[in-house]
């Protein structure tokens, strides 16, 4: 099963989601380039386009390389040296690139050597655990959410109270096709052996998680972080959270709340009720900027939708809330 995160957030709360403290201790949300590219999904897979932090001197070469910018790039890493016409044509899959042998192969180390790193944005990400019965039982992982993450964000407030994003250590490129045209950035996301906590889920690589704000200046400040120090940050990590989801993720058709749901293990396959179908209607209205609905009119979740939750290292109590938000944390209520 190929790699899927999810990552929910619209245009503007995903930038007030990365507000960080620049060199000078001020408080700042990154930029976005070309933000009109960028769509919300529950449901992504490679080959899709997907945020992503780096430094703006990538792009400006006299600006402060502490600086960040969002970006939404195409996921699986095209070289710069790619001489092909269509990218479409690459003959390896660079969707994941293992941190053990990204020094050695030249489609990561070249670009590693120069800098190129970035952070990609996620609420989580997706592993299928191998069942014996043959099949595959799809968890949501992502970062333990503190009760503000279902907070309402008043205007004027800096710090960022809804969804903690999952912050993951990445390598862009940029191509150019042979006979002219718009540059076409791209990355891949590195993995590492898998912790402790997730081995069951998944025993040999998982991606790698840049934890806390201090680990996501390192990784992006490619002129005063040297790589050799960068690459010392590419380590497992215990600081997360899972629980088992629906296989309807298993189709990159579907891209709705239900991708994240949690469910009971050995309950019987989910399946979508008239009261669940009006629960997913309200949320992607609620998305498409529809006016807020009044909190007696959300639909109440139902037992045949949202099971209870596993109780190995879960915070579905926030997640729930979260997607009974709207599927986008925080999101300001329109005045009636």
């Amino acid at each position: 099963m190929c790699g899927r995160t999810a990552c929910s957030l619209g245009a503007d709360n995903l930038r007030r989601a990365c507000a960080y403290r620049d060199g000078r201790g001020r408080h700042r949300q990154p930029d976005w380039v070309r933000p009109d590219t960028y769509r919300p999904s529950y449901n992504k897979g490679p080959q899709s386009h997907g945020p992503v932090l780096l430094s703006r001197r990538h792009l400006q070469h006299d600006a402060d390389s502490s600086e960040r910018v969002l970006m939404d790039m195409r996921w699986g890493l095209v070289p710069s040296w790619f001489k092909k016409d269509n990218p479409s044509k690459m003959p390896f899959n660079t969707s994941n690139c293992r941190s053990d042998t990204m020094l050695k192969k030249s489609s990561y180390k070249d670009p590693l050597l120069k800098g190129k790193r970035c952070v990609v944005l996620a609420d989580g990400f997706y592993e299928w655990q191998q069942q014996q019965s043959g099949g595959k039982q799809p968890y949501f992982i992502y970062f333990p959410q503190s009760k503000d993450a279902t907070a309402e964000q008043k205007e004027g407030d800096e710090e960022w109270k809804g969804w903690r994003l999952l912050t993951m250590a990445g390598i862009f490129d940029c191509w150019e096709p042979p006979a002219g045209g718009e540059i076409l950035y791209t990355y891949t996301i590195i993995t590492v052996d898998a912790s402790k906590d997730v081995s069951f889920i998944h025993h040999r690589q998982v991606k790698t998680i840049l934890d806390g704000d201090e680990a996501i200046r390192k990784w992006l400040d490619f002129a005063e972080v040297p790589t050799q120090e960068a690459v010392k940050l590419i380590q497992p990590t215990e600081n997360i959270v899972f629980h088992p989801v629906s296989t309807f993720v298993n189709s990159i058709r579907n891209n709705s709340p239900e991708c994240l749901a949690p469910i009971e293990l050995g309950a019987k396959e989910v399946k979508v009720t008239p009261s669940s179908k009006m629960m997913l209607g309200w949320l992607k209205s609620c998305q498409e900027g529809s006016p807020q609905k009044k909190e007696n009119d959300l639909p109440k979740w139902k037992s045949q939708f949202i099971h209870s939750p596993s109780p190995k290292k879960t915070s579905t109590n926030i997640l729930q809330q979260w997607l009974g938000k709207g599927g986008e944390p925080a999101a300001k209520k329109h005045k009636a």
